[in-house]
């Protein structure tokens, strides 16, 4: 007798799906996948770790290992009234580090924590003091002539602290000239600096600021047109400042005049110029520096030099005139000096 036997479509479906799933785990056991590595924080620090009111410090996270991608870093304070930072910092595709700052807010104590995969490093504490802020600003005078100097004067709340305070400066107008910056000696309260202004046709007004410890204070300066002329030079020399010598046979001065610092309400068109050691020599230039003046040896006194001298006394004199018909008083300028340099019989 012949037995026909027909398989269910559901037993077909059962072995097909153990065959499946022994497949499976087969190539899971030929193949096994590793956990995947993450870098995690190694350290945040702080410098420095005291600060004053409105300082900052430099905070830096570093990675246990260079970071695979552009990895960021979650920061956050423990007292976001005491010290504040950004809420994340970025370490770079193969970088370990990444820096970030920290902004003293008021007096106390705060820890700076990063987050990266799980992980944290807190800091250390940051010390926030109650430390001297910029007070005031103030000038040594509150109009000035354009192309003349003005003293400024900063201070502090208080005693500056170890190694000094440096207050940032500026000025609002291109007229004035000011340093970026001045030291207030540890210790001291108070420190001065130079305003330099350029002469104008007109009255225009200048602020001079400053900053320190997130506290600004600044001051008016008025620049000024000049009313009269006003004439202003300096003496230099090969060497030194006031300082002359003979040269080419005793027919020049090898010094300078310079007197682009002198000041009229027009343009000055004539500098006049007189110098004198034992007779009298004069030039009249049509721009402000007189470069090597003439002289010849009837210039100095008859040789020798006086006992225990080396030098003679030279006394120079400046007078400006401009267009507008204004000349000014005479400046003199009588502690320059001249070396014979051995010309002249000496």
């Amino acid at each position: 007798m012949r037995t026909n036997r027909r398989t269910s479509p559901l037993v077909m479906l059962a072995a097909t799906v153990v065959a499946a799933v022994a497949l499976v785990q087969c190539g899971s056991s030929d193949s096994p996948s590793g956990p995947t590595s993450t870098v995690t924080v190694a350290t945040v620090a702080l410098s420095p770790t005291s600060v004053p009111v409105g300082g900052t410090a430099q905070g830096t996270v570093t990675l246990a290992a260079p970071a695979t991608g552009a990895s960021s870093i979650l920061l956050s304070s423990s007292n976001t009234a005491v010290a504040r930072v950004d809420t994340a910092a970025t370490v770079q595709a193969g970088a370990t580090a990444a820096a970030f700052t920290v902004t003293a807010v008021s007096a106390g104590t705060a820890t700076i924590t990063a987050s990266l995969n799980g992980s944290s490093k807190q800091s250390p504490v940051l010390t926030v003091t109650t430390g001297p802020t910029l007070s005031s600003i103030s000038l040594g005078t509150s109009s000035v002539v354009g192309g003349n100097t003005v003293n400024g004067t900063v201070t502090l709340s208080g005693p500056a602290p170890t190694g000094g305070a440096l207050v940032s400066l500026s000025g609002s107008d291109p007229v004035v000239t000011v340093p970026a910056s001045v030291t207030v000696p540890a210790g001291s309260t108070s420190a001065t600096f130079t305003i330099a202004t350029r002469a104008v046709g007109g009255t225009i007004s200048a602020t001079i600021s400053g900053s320190y410890a997130g506290v600004s204070m600044s001051a008016a300066l008025s620049v000024t047109q000049p009313t009269v002329a006003t004439a202003n030079f300096g003496v230099s020399g090969p060497s030194e400042t006031e300082t002359c010598t003979m040269s080419n046979g005793g027919n020049t001065l090898n010094c300078t005049f310079n007197g682009t610092t002198s000041t009229a309400p027009g343009t000055i068109t004539a500098w006049d110029w007189t110098y004198t050691v034992a007779t009298t020599f004069s030039q009249t230039t049509s721009g402000p520096v007189l470069t090597m003046p003439t002289v010849n040896c009837s210039f100095l006194p008859p040789p020798p030099l006086p006992a225990g001298a080396s030098w003679f006394d030279l006394t120079v004199t400046l007078k400006i005139h401009d267009s507008l018909g204004n000349v000014s008083a005479e400046k003199v300028d009588s502690g320059a000096r001249v070396l014979p340099q051995g010309v002249c019989g000496f």
